[in-house]
């Protein structure tokens, strides 16, 4: 518009007329300079190829505990523009809880009540894998993934006197109806130590709602994108992944805290006061 009118000497009215462009626009001064977007999308494919199960609004967090001041609608325009959307999930069957079971234990504080549950795998010679996940159902953090060929009641003993002398007791333990879990040997155990054991009803894995929700996370973020050629290579890959989930993963339900610093935090808040 400017040369124009340097050039043929032309008022500004005049040469907005003939390029169909309203004065306004040409008046309008410059905004502030927006937030680098090069840098920005290149931090998002990082993210992306870093954890390709992760969408828009996981992403959003991370940068923001970075240091980013960037809004959420923002992050999802680049994150489209950049071809990475999320691969679609399978849609999930909301169940519908039976009025005898609402009031049920709910963890109020870090080791009140830790949940076991088992997920299976399989590395490239078709050998299956066990995996033994343990998670404190208040902090939500992934307390153990042990992965093995077999996992007995005896382990399950084994890697809890380990959680033990790392964390101190729990107060309960949340498990379903399979056999490892209700064997005598592990009732004894928890007899002896004195914590109590919560069985769910048989056939309702929703009432061991928060280590179903991390088995979720654990087959779409790591089992279903990675294959293990072996039981070692398993257990480093697993247990990378673990410590990652509790000390870079921000959480929705934790107010866009990690595990760890969700522990951190309410064990400082209910310390006894020094007198």
């Amino acid at each position: 518009m400017c040369r124009l009118q340097e050039r043929f000497g032309v008022s500004e009215r005049l040469a907005c007329r003939v390029v169909g462009q309203h004065r306004s626009t040409q008046r309008k001064p410059c905004g502030p300079r927006p937030l680098d977007d090069a840098k920005l999308r290149g931090r998002l494919r990082a993210i992306a190829k870093t954890h390709p199960r992760w969408g828009y609004k996981m992403a959003t967090r991370v940068i923001r505990r970075e240091g980013w001041t960037v809004n959420r609608k923002r992050v999802q325009r680049l994150w489209r523009d950049e071809g990475l959307k999320r691969p679609p999930q399978r849609p999930r069957k909301r169940r519908r809880v039976r009025p005898e079971h609402t009031e049920r234990l709910q963890a109020r504080y870090p080791n009140h009540v830790w949940a076991v549950d088992f997920q299976f795998d399989e590395t490239a010679d078709q050998r299956r894998l066990k995996l033994a996940n343990i998670v404190d159902e208040c902090t939500r953090e992934a307390l153990a993934m042990r992965v093995e060929r077999h996992c007995t009641a005896e382990d399950v003993i084994t890697e809890l006197e380990r959680l033990v002398a790392m964390y101190g007791p729990p107060d309960f333990l949340r498990a379903d109806n399979g056999p490892e879990l209700i064997a005598n040997t592990l009732r004894d155990w928890c007899r002896y130590s004195r914590i109590g054991i919560n069985y769910i009803e048989p056939g309702s894995p929703w009432e061991n709602a928060y280590v179903e929700s991390f088995n979720g996370r654990a087959r779409d973020e790591l089992l279903n994108i990675e294959e293990f050629g072996s039981l070692i290579e398993a257990k480093v890959v697993v247990e990378a992944w673990r410590i990652e989930y509790n000390t870079y993963r921000p959480h929705g339900s934790l107010g866009g805290l990690t595990p760890a610093e969700t522990r951190v935090a309410l064990t400082t808040q209910h310390q006894p006061a020094l007198s």
